[in-house]
């Protein structure tokens, strides 16, 4: 269900990541704390190695933090078991990759109802959700196709609709329009402009200018820290 717009989906408090290689520590984040409100469309703007995949990574609960906090609904994820962290990342979060991430050897449905299968939802209701998903953003022709059989920009809207089965509280997109050419990249922030108007909650990981700008709220990264994060009027399109 969705949260009232506005109210505390995620939150990050002074969280720092810090790895040890060749005997010197490196700081990946530093001290970096940011809330993202329900009905939020934010960019996270960074070159390479400035710590982007790290809060991504932070975001999703995917990892956890040497120091500080993750809180999601207002409850400390940081100190959970990566089985109950994994049950609730399953619940709260949808996830795009810039690599699609798809099942070759499924088709397009079964890699969308992937999800609820994993979530214990019965298979004739899974399906059904899927299909739905997936007719929502044009791909209703292409159930059966395996990823092999579609194009860069149908992979990623299969991509999309399966981060969306779940209806998840917040969706993740990692450099989603990275593999794509510029009139397909157009479509999918298409898709994306037209999820956060009907209420999605989006995170956009990219570097590229053109992409953030479509986002409400621009936060940029550099060195594992946080350089500014500021809200402007989104363009539409």
């Amino acid at each position: 269900m969705a949260k009232a717009p506005g109210s505390p989906v995620l939150q990050l408090e002074g969280i720092w990541k810090t790895y040890t290689m060749g005997g010197a520590e490196v700081h990946a984040l530093r001290d970096f704390s940011m809330e993202v409100r329900a009905g939020e469309y934010i960019s996270v703007l960074g070159p390479s190695g400035s710590g982007k995949s790290t809060l991504l990574h932070m975001m999703g609960l995917l990892d956890v933090p040497t120091k500080g906090q993750v809180l999601i609904d207002g409850i400390d994820v940081s100190e959970m078991g990566e089985d109950r962290r994994a049950g609730l990342r399953g619940k709260k979060i949808g996830f795009v990759f810039q690599v699609f991430n798809l099942v070759p050897s499924l088709t397009a449905l079964e890699n969308v109802a992937l999800p609820l299968m994993i979530a214990g939802v019965r298979r004739d209701a899974r399906e059904a959700k899927a299909a739905k998903a997936l007719r929502e953003l044009g791909m209703g022709d292409r159930l059966s196709h395996l990823p092999g059989e579609l194009s860069g920009g149908q992979r990623q809207r299969v991509a999309i609709a399966r981060a969306l089965v779940n209806d998840p509280e917040l969706v993740l997109a990692d450099e989603p329009t990275g593999n794509l050419d510029t009139k397909t990249g157009d479509e999918v922030v298409r898709i994306f402009n037209e999820l956060n108007a009907e209420g999605k909650t989006l995170i956009v990981v990219t570097h590229d200018e053109d992409i953030a700008e479509h986002a409400g709220r621009t936060v940029r990264i550099r060195d594992g820290m946080l350089s500014s994060s500021h809200g402007k009027t989104k363009k539409r399109g």
